[in-house]
């Protein structure tokens, strides 16, 4: 039962690498939801995604509404299949600058019920980050279902390191209590909200074009001021847009004469903004601490081929792995290029790079006596295997290494 109990936890360990390198090369996680259904969360994450791709970002639209997928149809992608390539599930293209992916998009048929308890969904949450090549973004906006249950918080939980949320309520009272409980939701989970979004707030006669408050007015801003949010903006009904809507046109390409239109081009604008001047504030990176026994551990080994090299000091390019061993869960990957090969110019590069632990296939004496003297514990004979896997395996104990292949 324990070698079972391993295993599992090594498998694991291994899918929160997968996991975190995917979401490593994201740059801004947006999540958009709502304590209360029937509020418009679904056509806010399409368009919000459709006017960042035009305005030249590269964005990914995820649905994990499993319920009720709204976005195929938003999209105009109903009926679409995403292709598999080496594995991965190729996310639907939608432009030059938008892919999307929803469960609606891999079940048999349109109508067909998705009967799922809290652990198929968060472990279907993992698989649509993990198993989707949706390669370097921008932004991923994530449409959520309504409420504060079991897909929110398993994205919270899963997504590491998420911009923010953007909370979408209507102005009436009702509808405030519920979105009320999802900024609490937010604050428990510590998750940024950039803004509170106040939809269907009034009315525009297609006749007139005078704007009329049939839910009231001003219900989200209110919210917004109590709770000491940013408030994103109100944004009306427009019969117009509800047609394009159900035809599969987001009506971020309608008239621009539309107030509606106008007005979520301005809610984008101050969506950016918030987003974008908050992240240039980067936190500087962690000391990691000497070992494992710490709270960040910080792994490095060379690559051949995308496997752990044989050879340390005749690499082209390094992964490097930051894993939080109090969480577990690898926080950061990425992949960088050594400098020129000369006599302890990589040892020392690693070195500043505040490594703790080096795999490699082999590495020689001189290196090994550097890296070591500096306090960084070098995993010679390490298998010619993906990083994440070599990684995973250390820190549930199971790595098996051979002999050092280069102790010249």
């Amino acid at each position: 039962m324990n070698d079972q109990r391993r295993e599992q936890n090594a498998d694991q360990a291994m899918e929160d690498l997968q996991i975190a390198k995917a979401l490593g090369r994201i740059k801004y996680k947006i999540l958009v939801f709502s304590g209360k259904g029937g509020v418009g969360k679904s056509t806010v994450a399409a368009n919000l995604a459709v006017a960042l791709a035009l305005a030249g970002k590269k964005v990914g639209l995820l649905d994990i509404d499993f319920h009720g997928p709204s976005i195929p149809k938003l999209m105009g992608l109903a009926g679409r299949r995403p292709d598999m390539d080496d594995g991965k599930l190729l996310p639907v293209r939608f432009s030059d600058n938008l892919v999307v992916m929803s469960l609606g998009m891999l079940v048999d048929g349109a109508d067909d019920a998705v009967i799922w308890r809290g652990p198929m969904k968060n472990g279907a949450i993992r698989q649509l980050i993990k198993d989707v090549a949706w390669g370097d973004l921008d932004y991923m906006i994530v449409d959520s279902p309504p409420g504060t249950g079991d897909e929110p918080l398993s994205l919270v939980q899963v997504m590491q390191g998420l911009t923010g949320a953007i909370v979408v309520t209507q102005p009436q009272q009702l509808s405030v209590d519920d979105v009320r409980r999802s900024v609490s939701f937010c604050e428990k989970l510590s998750l940024p909200v950039i803004g509170i979004l106040e939809n269907m707030s009034g009315f525009i006669c297609p006749h007139c074009g005078e704007v009329a408050d049939i839910f009231k007015s001003g219900g989200g801003e209110e919210l917004a001021r109590e709770k000491g949010i940013p408030f994103l903006g109100k944004l009306p009904i427009d019969p117009a847009i509800v047609e394009v809507s159900d035809a599969g046109q987001p009506f971020i390409y309608h008239s621009s004469a539309s107030p509606a239109v106008k007005a979520f081009e301005e809610i984008v604008e101050r969506v950016v903004m918030q987003v974008e001047t908050t992240a240039t504030k980067e936190e500087a990176p962690a000391t990691p601490q000497s070992d494992e026994k710490g709270e960040l551990l910080r792994c490095a080994m060379p690559l051949a081929g995308g496997v752990v090299s044989a050879h340390f000091g005749h690499a082209r390019s390094f992964a490097f792995v930051d894993y939080d061993v109090k969480g577990h869960v690898a926080i950061k990957v990425e992949e960088k290029t050594p400098p020129p090969h000369e006599q302890g110019s990589i040892p020392r590069w690693i070195i500043e790079e505040n490594v703790n632990v080096l795999f490699t296939g082999g590495i020689g004496a001189m290196a090994r006596q550097m890296l070591e003297e500096k306090g960084v514990k070098v995993v010679s004979g390490a298998p010619q295997v993906e990083p994440l896997a070599v990684v995973a395996k250390y820190v549930q104990g199971e790595l098996e290494t051979g002999e050092n292949s280069c102790d010249h």
